[in-house]
């Protein structure tokens, strides 16, 4: 297992070197890249910041659970930081298993516990030269569906 936050840009054939075993008979690679635009705005770029050491502690714990739960140890993850332009790679995820069932559960399982728990935040800029940061999750906080009157 590896699991990284890097600053400098990720090489989706390096990560591939990372996983794989004569016994897989799948191996996926999950790519998450800086499009460009969210929520009806054009975006020309974006900016992670994290707080490093607390991330890499998150980041290996998601690898370690989503191992235990596919059957796989065979996985590596990659999460920038930094800026990072339109097209540029901000997360990677490759794992390698037995059967694809496995390779595509883990890999799920980890860019969703990203998405929740990671301690990153993003700042979108946007082509009109405003910036903004994006709105996330507090970890651990609880979905909260709105009510039907809105509220």
């Amino acid at each position: 297992m590896f699991s990284a936050i890097v600053r400098e840009p990720i090489e989706p054939a390096y990560v591939l070197t990372l996983i794989g075993a004569d016994q897989d008979g799948a191996s996926l690679l999950f790519l998450g890249v800086v499009r460009d635009h969210n929520a009806g705005r054009s975006v020309g770029g974006m900016r992670y910041d994290t707080y490093e050491e607390m991330a890499a502690e998150v980041l290996s714990e998601i690898v370690d659970e989503a191992a235990r739960s596919a059957g796989t140890d065979r996985i590596a993850t990659i999460h920038r930081t930094g800026e990072l332009e339109v097209g540029e790679v901000s997360v990677a995820i490759a794992v390698s298993s037995p059967h694809r069932a496995q390779a595509y559960d883990a890999s799920r399982y980890i860019i969703e516990e990203i998405k929740k728990r990671l301690p990153v935040w993003k700042k979108e800029r946007y082509s009109d030269g405003a910036e903004e940061w994006v709105e996330g999750r507090t970890p651990g906080a609880p979905d909260v569906a709105p009510k039907a009157d809105g509220s």
